[in-house]
C-alpha cells in the first residue's frame, strides 16, 4: 500500500503543471491498478501535501495562489444543511421527539444554567448534554459573527490561498462553518481545531458537511498545552479567551504558530463583562502584537484606559428550525423566547505581527488633539479625529456613539444634538470608521464617568477613511 501511495504521489507530482490529475486514468500507471476510487482516497489525503484541490468533475488541480476574493453579502440564516446535520444528531441521541417532554426539557433546563453560570462569570464543564444544548443556541449567532469579521478581512487582502487556520476552543463549529463556507470552493483549507470537550462531538459531525476542498483535524487537547504544527495564516479565538485563567499567555503562547503575514481574530459575546475583557486582554498583549482593528492606536506612543465597551451589531438572523422547536415545546414553564437567538452582535479584535493597522493613519497635533488631553479640554471647542467604535447606544434620546483614538484615558461619546448634512456622517458611517471632527464642544459626564463630545449646528463631522 505504501508502494502504492507513492506512486501515487508520484504520477500527481508529474501530472500537476501538465493536466487535470483524472483517479480514472492514472490508476492504470500505478502497480496492481488499485481501483480508482482508491486513488482518488489518496490523492484527497495527499492534496494538502500537494498543493491541489479537486474539482466537481472529480479532477484534481493546482490550488489557484493569491488574495482570496470573497462574494459576501452579509447573513441571514443559518445555511440548512447544518441545521439538518444537528438536528439528525438530536435525533441520534435522543430520538424524533428530542424536543419534547423529558430530553427537550433536559436540554432547555441545561441551556437556562449555561446562560447562568455565564453571566455570573462561574466555569462550565462541556459535556454531551451541555454540547448539544451549546450548539442549539449558539452555532447560528457565532457562524454570522464569523462570516462578518473575516469577510472585511478579505475584503483588504489579507486572506490568501492555500490557509492554514487553527481554530482555538474550536467549540461545536460555528467559527469553522462559517470560515470555510464563505471562502470560494476552489480555496485550499486546511482547518486545525483545539477542543478538548464534548464539543468537538458535535464539531467533528459538522465538518463533515463542509466542502471537498476543506482539510480538517480536531485535535482533543486544551490550548494551554496544545503544540502547533507549523505557522498558520489564521489563528482564530472565538468565545473562548472570557473561558481562559489568562487569556493574555494564550494569546502570546500561540505568537509564534503566526504567520509573519497572518492574523489573529479573537471574537467574543457583545455582553460588558466579555466585550471590556477582550480590550483588557488585547491591550495586555500589544508588546506582542499590533492591533489591526477596530481600534487601532493612531497617536504613536499612546494606549487608551477606558472601558472600552465596543461592539458590532448586524441584522438578525431567521429562526433556525432547531431553535423553534425547542422553544414551542417549552410549555409556560420557561420564558418566552428564552430558547431563540437570532441577535448578531459581538466585539471582535485583530491582531498581527507585521506592523499594519487596517487604519493606517497618523494625526497632524498642528491640527487636531489626542483625546487623552480630554481633561484639558473640557468646555472647549476642538478639532479631533476617532474611529466610530459603536452604534447608537441612546435608546431614543440624542444618537450617542462611543469613539476612540487608542490614547483615551476615560471612555469618550460622541453626542449627535443636530442632525443636518454637516453632521450625519456621525450617525451613517459604519462602525470602525475613522471620523474627522471639527469644532466639537468637549464636556464631562458625570454620570457615565465619561467625555461627551457635543456635535451641534456648530460643529462639522466627515469620514477620514
Amino acid at each position: 500500500m505504501n508502494d502504492q501511495r507513492q506512486a501515487i504521489r508520484e504520477n500527481a507530482q508529474y501530472l500537476r503543471n501538465v493536466r487535470p490529475i483524472d483517479p480514472e486514468e492514472i490508476y492504470e500507471y500505478v502497480e496492481g491498478q488499485p481501483h480508482p476510487g482508491v486513488v482518488r482516497t489518496t490523492l484527497r489525503e495527499l492534496a494538502p501535501e500537494l498543493g491541489l484541490i479537486e474539482r466537481p468533475d472529480g479532477t484534481f488541480v493546482p490550488v489557484p495562489e493569491g488574495t482570496v476574493s470573497v462574494d459576501f453579502d452579509g447573513v441571514e440564516a443559518f445555511p440548512e444543511r447544518y441545521a439538518r446535520a444537528l438536528e439528525d444528531l438530536l435525533v441520534e441521541t435522543f430520538g424524533p421527539g428530542w424536543p419534547d417532554e423529558t430530553s427537550g426539557d433536559r436540554l432547555r433546563e441545561r441551556l437556562v444554567s449555561l446562560k447562568d453560570a455565564y453571566f455570573e462569570q462561574r466555569a462550565v464543564e462541556y459535556d454531551e448534554l451541555t454540547a448539544l444544548a451549546y450548539a442549539i443556541y449558539h452555532l447560528p449567532d457565532t457562524y454570522a459573527a464569523t462570516q462578518y469579521v473575516i469577510a472585511e478581512l478579505a475584503s483588504e487582502g489579507k486572506l490568501s490561498s492555500p490557509l492554514r487556520v487553527l481554530d482555538v476552543g474550536a467549540g461545536t463549529g460555528g467559527p469553522a462553518l462559517g470560515i470555510t463556507d464563505l471562502l470560494p470552493g476552489d480555496t485550499l483549507v486546511e482547518y486545525h481545531a483545539v477542543e478538548p470537550s464534548d464539543n468537538a462531538d458535535v464539531l467533528e459531525r459538522l465538518l463533515e458537511e463542509t466542502g471537498r476542498n476543506v482539510y480538517p483535524t480536531v485535535h482533543r487537547e486544551r490550548a494551554e498545552t496544545f503544540e502547533p504544527d507549523g505557522e498558520f495564516d489564521l489563528l482564530v479565538f472565538a468565545n473562548v479567551l472570557n473561558e481562559l485563567d489568562d487569556p493574555a499567555a494564550i494569546l502570546r503562547r500561540y505568537r509564534s504558530a503566526l504567520a509573519s503575514s497572518g492574523s489573529l481574530v479573537a471574537i467574543e459575546p457583545a455582553d460588558r463583562n466579555t466585550a471590556t475583557g477582550l480590550r483588557r486582554t488585547e491591550r495586555a498583549v500589544e508588546d506582542e502584537y499590533t492591533i489591526y482593528a477596530p481600534t487601532c492606536r493612531l497617536w504613536p506612543g499612546r494606549t487608551p484606559d477606558g472601558d472600552c465597551w465596543s461592539f458590532d451589531r448586524k441584522p438578525d438572523l431567521a429562526v433556525p428550525p432547531f431553535q423553534r422547536r425547542l422553544e414551542s415545546a417549552a410549555g409556560d414553564r420557561f420564558d418566552s423566547g428564552a430558547f431563540e437567538n437570532v441577535d448578531v452582535q459581538y466585539a471582535f479584535s485583530i491582531l498581527r505581527t507585521d506592523g499594519e493597522r487596517r487604519i493606517e493613519y497618523t494625526p497632524d497635533r498642528s491640527r487636531v488633539a489626542p483625546l487623552a488631553e480630554a481633561e484639558s479640554l473640557v468646555t472647549d471647542r476642538v478639532d479631533l479625529v476617532a474611529i466610530k467604535l459603536s452604534h447608537d447606544l441612546s435608546e431614543g434620546g440624542n444618537p450617542l456613539f462611543l469613539v476612540g483614538d487608542g490614547s483615551e484615558n476615560e471612555d469618550v461619546f460622541a453626542v449627535l444634538l443636530d442632525d443636518s448634512s454637516l453632521t450625519r456622517p456621525l450617525a451613517d458611517a459604519p462602525y470602525g470608521a475613522l471620523l474627522d471632527f471639527e469644532n466639537v464642544l468637549v464636556l464631562w459626564n458625570d454620570d457615565e464617568a465619561a467625555y461627551n463630545l457635543v456635535v451641534d449646528d456648530e460643529a462639522v463631522v466627515d469620514v477620514a477613511r
